[in-house]
């Protein structure tokens, strides 16, 4: 939709990178399942390179296995045993999380992770944000993850509005891929978990360095939008 009828109606967020800052709290965890199933803890940092797609993939990836692989899915259930045990005790907003959501305070919120619905909702709770969101889609919720469009239909319909007047913000490129895909426009977050070059790479409609930028960002991109 374009022209002077343009309308923004709500603004869906990804979690991790993007709304907070859970890299420790999920590294903590992926280690802890790592080292319960035998193979070594790696540097934080190499695990946050592997954050974004959901958990199976996480540690998949931690312990350079196959996704199907039987004892991925016993690393995966010992991981969310510890992370719903622990998901806030290093997590904190993004800087600039809480000016964003109080100056949006207009439109619908929503989240669209690729984090598992369990932890999800025990980070949000940890947090005291659940209630400021009209609908909440996890990566365990459909069939498909992001970066496929459907989490962002689906979260579009759960807080009521058309997913062309939703924009899609998030620090990773299957956040920005999803939201175009779906027809949504997309606001990309440096500084979060996901490389920038990847996140650049993926061309959102708009790029900021912290989320105190968003609430002028969307201003902008409905300016452009309507033609002014």
């Amino acid at each position: 939709m374009s022209g002077a009828a343009f309308e923004l109606s709500g603004v869906v967020f990804d979690l991790d990178g993007t709304l907070v800052d859970s890299r420790r709290d999920i590294a903590e965890a992926a280690n802890y399942a790592l080292v319960r199933a035998g193979h070594a803890a790696l540097p934080h940092a190499e695990l946050e390179s592997f954050v974004g797609d959901g958990a199976a993939l996480l540690m998949a990836r931690a312990a350079r296995m196959e996704v199907k692989d039987e004892r991925v899915a016993q690393m995966v259930a010992t991981f969310l045993d510890y992370y719903a045990e622990h998901p806030i005790d290093h997590t904190a907003l993004m800087p600039g999380a809480e000016l964003a959501l109080s100056a949006l305070s207009q439109y619908r919120f929503g989240i669209c992770t690729n984090k598992p619905r369990r932890t999800t909702l025990a980070v949000l709770e940890g947090l005291a944000l659940t209630a400021r969101f009209a609908g909440i889609v996890a990566g365990d919720d459909l069939p498909e993850r992001k970066p496929d469009p459907a989490m962002v239909h689906e979260v579009a319909r759960r807080i009521g509005v058309p997913v062309t007047e939703v924009v899609m913000v998030g620090d990773g490129p299957q956040d920005v891929l999803a939201g175009r895909a779906a027809g949504a426009l997309t606001v990309g977050v440096r500084g979060g978990i996901q490389a920038f070059e990847r996140l650049a790479g993926a061309r959102p409609d708009a790029m900021i360095e912290t989320l105190a930028e968003l609430p002028d960002v969307i201003r902008e991109l409905i300016a452009s939008k309507r033609g002014l």
